[in-house]
């Protein structure tokens, strides 16, 4: 249930990031099917009823929410720098090198590198509702049905991270390249680790492909987003149901459970 929800948020968050041929079209193409007792277009479950187009809608609602809040609120200025679930930090192998430096008073170029590599981040995010849509339109209505009724509170973020985070990588490494070079990462990466090769205590040059990090941290911080914004509808966390059908078709799944 959860994740016909999630699906819902794909399509709808699409106006955002694609035109609205594209996600009319998937809108369109979407299947039909019944769970539970079959009656005609309705679906009966041990409690009240909903029609395949009212399952259906609600899905696409509840995706369209939940993905454009993620991409919105990670895209938006220090969507990842003034998160401290999502912000990324110096790699892990070179965790040492920020405590030296910090320690010899060099931390103002530690910060800007931190946030540089944040700013990175931001930028590709942009980019990743075409891909959820992608994937959306190419769900299958169990799919839909195996998220809306699962046991898994994660279950459509789950599917979307099985199915975009290949075409994710994809799409978010030349941005990520290129918002490296804008924001001067490279610069100072360079200066970070040649200081800290050149302190007398460093046995082992530090090295990192930057952008491969910047790029596999900025998927992982939107399916962190992804996954908050589906278990608040499924849960209804601070009235997440906010339109008539979301509070219709998941206030039926919550009675199948």
């Amino acid at each position: 249930m959860r994740t016909l929800y999630l699906l819902a948020i794909a399509t709808f968050m699409a106006p955002f990031f694609i035109s609205c041929d594209t996600l009319s079209q998937v809108a369109t193409n979407m299947p039909q099917t019944t769970r539970g007792t079959s009656t005609g277009t309705k679906t009966t479950g041990s409690s009240g009823t909903i029609t395949q187009t009212e399952a259906a809608t609600g899905i696409k609602q509840a995706l369209s929410k939940g993905l454009n809040n993620s991409i919105n609120t990670l895209s938006a200025q220090n969507g990842f720098l003034g998160d401290a679930v999502v912000k990324i930090l110096m790699p892990q192998e070179a965790q040492q090198v920020e405590k030296t430096l910090r320690s010899i008073g060099m931390g103002s170029l530690v910060d800007n590198f931190i946030t540089s590599l944040n700013k990175a981040a931001e930028s590709a995010v942009k980019e990743a509702a075409p891909v959820f849509v992608n994937a959306l339109s190419q769900m299958t209505v169990t799919d839909a049905f195996n998220i809306l009724l699962g046991s898994q509170q994660d279950a459509a973020t789950s599917f979307f991270k099985r199915t975009t985070s290949a075409t994710l990588t994809a799409k978010f490494n030349p941005i990520v390249e290129s918002a490296l070079g804008k924001n001067n990462v490279s610069t100072y990466w360079t200066q970070l680790t040649t200081a800290y090769n050149n302190l007398p205590l460093s046995n082992q040059k530090i090295q990192t492909d930057l952008n491969a990090y910047v790029t596999q941290k900025a998927i992982d911080g939107l399916f962190v987003k992804v996954a908050q914004e589906e278990l608040k509808i499924r849960q209804n966390i601070g009235n997440a149901r906010s339109s008539g059908i979301l509070d219709k078709v998941f206030g039926w799944v919550d009675q199948q459970k």
